[in-house]
């Protein structure tokens, strides 16, 4: 049987972008989504499926579920995502539309009547395509699950930045800058009334527990107190983002 022929960093790209977005529970190579990407990329199911696993073998927090051979330009292209992810990520958002017949708002459906042309729509399109990413690899990597709660219910899920979008511009794309949480934790974060240290310890303000009036929910935020996060599946949080999101919390005490 003829071998295929290696993959090319453009393909590697698309790879990444669907290794982002497909939970390890939905990557196997008889599944439908990876059966859809690999259409689309151009390759087999089982081929797509098992750079997913290289990949998951460059990704230091799901090394144990990567394959050990992750060929000659899989991990050149893996460090390029981590060191640029908004790059990479977006150039490879571009790469799928292409292959799909679409222009880049058709295919990651953003509406842009709203618009003006020209360079600051560039800007604004780019800025949503990278938002939009940010948000489905993080609820991705967590299995659609809140880090808190245990919440699974998506439209009760966002993506929390750990270091915010307006003050690190270097990681507003980075999966390991983000938590999936309901809106109220998310809020809770955002403002440092709890935060995760860098062990993925959950540590809850006394002002957050103390403005509770009901019982049986301020009973919940003491018992979660000193808990660890529910881990994702890939992505690990960042520690030393977490560190500062720490820093800054005990700060604001």
């Amino acid at each position: 049987m003829k071998r295929n022929p290696n993959w090319t960093e453009n393909e590697l790209k698309m790879a990444i972008n669907v290794y982002c977005k497909i939970p390890f529970i939905k990557a196997h190579k008889l599944s439908p989504d990876i059966i859809k990407w690999a259409k689309i990329i151009g390759r087999s199911p089982g081929g797509l499926y098992t750079k997913i696993c290289n990949f998951g073998h460059c990704d230091s927090g799901v090394q144990a579920k990567g394959l050990s051979h992750t060929g000659n330009l899989a991990p050149i292209v893996w460090a390029e995502f981590e060191e640029n992810p908004e790059k990479v990520i977006y150039e490879s958002e571009q790469l799928l539309a292409q292959r799909m017949g679409k222009t880049l708002e058709e295919y990651t459906e953003i509406r842009t009547e709203d618009l003006p042309e020209g360079k600051t729509r560039e800007v604004v399109v780019r800025q949503r395509v990278n938002q939009r990413f940010f948000h489905n690899t993080v609820l991705s990597a967590y299995n659609y699950h809140c880090c808190i709660t245990g919440i699974s219910n998506s439209p009760l899920l966002e993506a929390c930045h750990i270091s915010s979008w307006s003050d690190d511009k270097r990681n507003r794309t980075n999966p390991k800058n983000g938590l999936c949480m309901n809106p109220l934790f998310h809020r809770a974060f955002d403002h440092f009334l709890f935060t995760v240290t860098p062990d993925y310890v959950i540590v809850v303000s006394d002002q957050m527990i103390e403005t509770v009036t009901e019982i049986t929910f301020r009973d919940y935020l003491t018992s979660i107190n000193g808990k660890k996060i529910i881990m994702p599946e890939k992505f690990n949080p960042d520690k030393e983002l977490l560190a500062i999101h720490y820093q800054k919390y005990r700060e604001s005490l």
